[in-house]
């Protein structure tokens, strides 16, 4: 997934995509704390944002790990076509696309559980890496076989049957389209099928079934590549039909989630258009500033992040970050003083791992999955 920079690539990318991942390396957990601690309207807002909602709702925080996978699917267009363009079959791109899902997979039960043994029954099986490959197979199997119209229609397909199933269905003993943790059709078939251990017991927040809808977040960054790529229109033009196909999203999301809540456990119709919505916008927003006005100097401290994204989320099941930051600086946060030592420290912590992307970016060194 991961993929050097080059001549016709998107830069806006690459920088949207480490945008993504910049919260989750101690800045969002930094945001929190501090809001917690001032505990006013405002701030008591902000801290809802970077938190999950355990049921139903909508945070910022929310909103990553969606964005991620639809970058996942612009990127397919760049690379897959790429690939064709020089003559590659069809069968040999579907063997990279497999390969690939099938490594984060396994890249996602090892961040789960670490290297080693286990029993089964604590072994998790689902993972947020695991869900990435999974889309991301399915989605580029659609992409490589499927027409540009069938290729909606499966994006649609998977939307509303899965909120049809979930509206008619439900776990025993519970009436039909109960969207509680406990009565959801969803979950009762992940505790009923998936081995090993569940993230919550009686659900997984990244379970088995939500995978069908999680295909079409990946494919609607395919419609939005191939809009980019293939569109004849002018790039200002283009920014300006993301950003208003992004604002139709968000209007069929708001009208879905009368019915539908939004929620990312369930990974809910109304949450994917939703995510689509923000995740159009803000690659308009940075198309249009990075490779429309050419702005891109910015962009240098993100493009650090984005091109060894997996890189960086692995590190933090490897690597006592934490650890490290106070071997370096508990001095500064000593010399500061509490509380703002500690607010101190978690930024060097951000900082310093960003030093080692940036180490590995000019050895040339990426995890290329």
């Amino acid at each position: 997934m991961e993929q050097i920079v080059t001549k016709g690539r998107l830069f806006s990318l690459d920088a949207l995509r480490g945008f993504d991942m910049f919260w989750i390396m101690g800045l969002g957990e930094l945001i929190e704390k501090y809001a917690k601690t001032k505990n006013t309207p405002f701030w008591n807002t902000v801290a809802y944002h970077f938190e999950h909602p355990y049921w139903n709702g909508f945070a910022f925080w929310d909103l990553i790990f969606p964005l991620f996978m639809f970058l996942a699917g612009v990127s397919t267009v760049y690379s897959l076509d790429r690939q064709l363009e020089k003559g590659k079959h069809r069968s040999q791109l579907l063997f990279k696309v497999v390969k690939r899902g099938i490594v984060l997979i396994l890249l996602g039960m090892i961040y789960n559980n670490g290297l080693e043994l286990r029993p089964l029954a604590e072994f998790r099986f689902p993972s947020v890496l695991g869900k990435i490959g999974a889309t991301y197979i399915f989605a580029n199997i659609i992409y490589l076989y499927a027409g540009k119209r069938m290729q909606w229609v499966w994006f649609w397909l998977f939307l509303v049957g899965y909120w049809l199933l979930l509206k008619f269905t439900s776990a025993p003993g519970y009436l039909p389209g109960d969207l509680t943790e406990q009565g959801n059709f969803m979950s009762y078939i992940d505790r009923s099928v998936l081995p090993g251990k569940l993230s919550r017991g009686i659900h997984d927040t990244v379970g088995l079934v939500c995978t069908i809808p999680g295909i079409s977040t990946v494919l609607l960054g395919i419609f939005a590549g191939r809009f980019l790529k293939n569109n004849p229109g002018s790039s200002a033009a283009k920014a300006k039909w993301l950003a208003i196909a992004g604002v139709i999203s968000l209007a069929i999301a708001f009208i879905w989630n009368i019915d539908f809540p939004f929620n990312k456990n369930l990974w809910s119709s109304s949450f994917v258009m939703l995510t689509g919505g923000l995740s159009l916008i803000l690659l308009s927003v940075f198309y249009f500033i990075i490779d429309v006005r050419g702005y891109k100097r910015w962009t240098f401290f993100f493009r650090v992040i984005g091109m060894n994204s997996i890189l960086i989320y692995m590190s933090i099941r490897f690597i006592d970050w934490q650890y490290m930051t106070e071997g370096f600086f508990k001095w500064a946060g000593q010399w500061v003083g509490p509380p703002n030592g500690e607010y101190l420290l978690a930024l060097l912590d951000t900082g310093l791992r960003w030093l080692f992307l940036y180490f590995l970016y000019k050895k040339r060194v990426f995890l290329r999955v």
